[in-house]
């Protein structure tokens, strides 16, 4: 009996509440860092004439790379995913009780590797072996922009979603021999989700947010016939990104 009051008591202590005005604040600062998935949705083309090959190349190619199917076939995927970093700082400006908006700027660096179900095999030497995959690695200045909508707080805990869009700019892309070319720049939608933690000086969110590119990023074709087959053979390049962020603010 005394153990049952003991833990009724223990039940009916008030907990002890944290930065119980820090919602209220019109504009608030922090800084985040992260992890990220760099992906892309692959379309390839059905065959490489539908891709724009003249037939009587084909013959050239078949010196150069094994295609399957009498020349006709080839496509793209992506290997493997692998894991990046990302850093950036916070502005959120409170637009009502429980909105925010929110502008996350920052820096974050990946890669993807294209595998293709023919050897990857340059001409010029470069890939001369037969190559399993081709890396892509990025450099992107991340520019978010975020509606943040926040749960009922509970105690020092409280989640929300966000929705939003980014515009990315990929400043590692000046290579001019790439086997496949990527738009420098693009437009993402936004969503995700998170727990903010509120501590005595500061209040931590752990969030996952899932960005889908809006724009084909697939470049301008490289130089010769055999090199262009490979970038030849994409149809449609949308960028996707998963990011796990920690949020200090």
């Amino acid at each position: 009996m005394l153990v049952v009051a003991g833990f009724w008591a223990l039940a009916q202590k008030q907990k002890v509440n944290y930065l119980t005005t820090f919602d209220d604040k019109l504009i608030h600062f922090g800084f985040s860092i992260g992890i990220n998935a760099l992906d892309f949705n692959v379309v390839n083309y059905s065959n490489i004439l539908e891709a724009g090959i003249n037939s009587d190349d084909i013959p050239d190619l078949l010196k150069a790379i094994p295609l399957r199917d009498n020349g006709k076939y080839i496509n793209a995927d992506v290997a493997e995913i692998i894991p990046g970093f990302t850093v950036g700082i916070i502005t959120s400006l409170r637009l009502s009780k429980d909105l925010n908006l929110r502008f996350l700027p920052g820096l974050s660096f990946g890669e993807r590797r294209l595998t293709y179900n023919v050897p990857i095999y340059d001409i010029n030497d470069n890939y001369a072996d037969g190559a399993n995959y081709y890396s892509i690695k990025s450099t992107f200045l991340d520019f978010p922009v975020l509606i943040k909508y926040k749960a009922r707080r509970i105690n020092n805990d409280r989640p929300y979603i966000i929705v939003g869009s980014a515009y990315r700019q990929d400043i590692s892309r000046t290579a001019k021999e790439d086997l496949v070319k990527l738009k420098s720049g693009g437009f993402y939608a936004e969503l995700g989700g998170g727990w903010d933690h509120y501590f005595p000086f500061f209040r931590f969110s752990v969030e996952a947010k899932f960005s889908y590119g809006l724009n084909n990023q697939l470049g301008a074709l490289p130089g010769g016939s055999q090199k262009s087959l490979y970038a030849k053979s994409i149809k449609d390049l949308r960028s996707k990104i998963f990011t796990l962020s920690f949020h200090f603010e």
